[in-house]
């Protein structure tokens, strides 16, 4: 059975580099062996979380429909932009609605015992460096294990080709190998 995974940016921006780093790191799990469901945060506005909003309405559809697919995905690509040396407004947002537990669900069902690969991209010096801590921080504590390869393309701006491809051929590479990486590690957890 191909491990399956879901792949996104943690950005909106139509011309991301986030988005442009993630599509990377699909072809390399893909092309080892991955079922890859890639999709656009854009695609599932969410209001701000608010727990009166969650008590009084419940779930917004668009956070059931974001559950309904991280639960049927046994691992996740994230490329996430750092803003202000953090993770951004909305895949923070993302995460603390997906976070809710629903009716007839054990807690943090969307994240417990999944694997993830993240990375970044950032027209700063240290490629969203900082912001990936945090974001690693976040997801272990909620029960994922994410693997220690991850990477940051500085000076972002710059990085990638007319292509969307990284011009620096090593550093795309590594990109392709945390999705290689993930794919080999979802594959040896459902032996």
């Amino acid at each position: 059975m191909k491990p399956k995974i879901l792949a996104f940016a943690g950005s909106t921006r139509t011309d991301s580099f986030n988005k442009k780093l993630i599509r990377i790191a699909v072809s390399g799990a893909s092309d080892a062996g991955a079922d890859v469901t890639t999709i656009d945060l854009r695609d599932f506005q969410m209001p701000l979380y608010d727990g009166d909003l969650e008590q009084n309405e419940g779930l917004p559809q668009n956070v059931q429909k974001l559950k309904e697919l991280m639960l049927s995905h046994q691992g996740f690509l994230i490329s996430a932009p750092e803003y202000n040396s953090s993770i951004t407004g909305v895949l923070k947002n993302t995460i603390d609605w997906t976070s809710r537990q629903s009716e007839n669900e054990t807690p943090l069902a969307c994240y417990k015992g999944k694997v993830a690969g993240i990375m970044s991209a950032s027209p700063g010096g240290l490629g969203g460096l900082r912001g990936l801590v945090h974001v690693r921080a976040i997801l272990e504590n909620m029960g994922v294990l994410v693997i220690p390869e991850q990477i940051a393309v500085s000076a972002a701006h710059e990085a990638f080709d007319v292509d969307n491809l990284l011009k620096d051929k090593k550093q795309e590479e590594k990109v392709k190998k945390i999705g290689a990486n993930l794919t080999k590690i979802l594959a040896k957890l459902s032996n």
